[in-house]
């Protein structure tokens, strides 16, 4: 499940099969095996309206986790750009030469994290979180060296301004990670199997064979591979883009 949560588009496909063969089994399989009386039928509606109901609130309940974290990964991109322009201005406060080396690395780093919220390679991924760590390294080392030249004031501000840098990269690499639950997507996907079965159970006359019984099966799928979409920062076709990171590139003339 946490593959295809992944790849909303194959789980789009593999849901829509999954709830279609549902409302088919209701329809043409469970409706055989037990029939649904006209007197069990204000009962049986009962049933069906609970579960929708259920199913409407879990997808929506969904819905809004998915969206508040990719605010809070929206939020962490703006974060790790004002970190990083804020200590290419404190890099001045270094002296010559160590403010133009800070500077130099500062915008190295900076295309690397802009490559790394752009790329959907994992190949690549791999490589830039490799020299991700090896530009923090000297970043921290350049920085240690300012403290050590100006025990100062002003070389704690530049330290402090580097471990800002260092932990807003933590921060928005832990709401990356931060997804919903795989229990919720089971107990979504197995609410929508129940109720996709028990709609085709209770249809009735040309319901039964009609392009109407399609309607739920896709209209849960799409809603649940919208909810990965969201989810998936580098799988799906809704994703952060680094507006922040490339806009403060630009700004120092790189």
């Amino acid at each position: 499940m946490a593959a295809l949560v992944d790849h909303p588009a194959a789980l789009f496909l593999v849901l829509l099969v999954l709830f279609t063969g549902a409302v088919a089994f209701g329809a043409f399989v469970l409706r055989r095996l037990v029939e649904l009386r006209d007197d069990d039928r204000e009962d049986f509606n009962l049933i069906q309206t609970s579960t929708l109901t259920l199913l409407a609130l879990l997808i929506g309940f969904s819905l809004s986790m998915a969206v508040g974290r990719y605010d809070q990964r929206k939020n962490l991109e703006e974060g790790e750009a004002n970190a990083i322009g804020t200590e290419y201005v404190r890099a001045d406060l270094a002296g010559p030469p160590n403010a133009t080396r800070i500077k130099e690395r500062l915008v190295d780093y900076l295309r690397l994290r802009l490559a790394n919220y752009r790329t959907r390679d994992p190949k690549e991924l791999a490589q830039l979180n490799r020299d991700t760590a090896t530009a923090q390294a000297d970043l921290w080392k350049l920085a240690t060296q300012v403290a050590e030249t100006h025990a100062t004031p002003i070389g704690a501000l530049v330290v402090a301004g580097m471990n800002d840098v260092l932990n807003s990269q933590d921060y928005a690499e832990a709401a990356r990670i931060n997804h919903i639950p795989l229990g919720a997507w089971f107990l979504m996907t197995a609410i929508a199997l129940f109720g996709c079965t028990i709609q085709g159970y209770g249809a009735k006359g040309r319901l039964r064979r009609g392009a109407l019984l399609a309607i739920l099966p896709f209209t849960v799928a799409l809603s649940l591979a919208l909810i990965a979409d969201i989810d998936s920062p580098r799988g799906g076709i809704i994703r952060v883009e680094p507006q922040d990171l490339a806009r403060l590139l630009q700004s120092l003339g790189k």
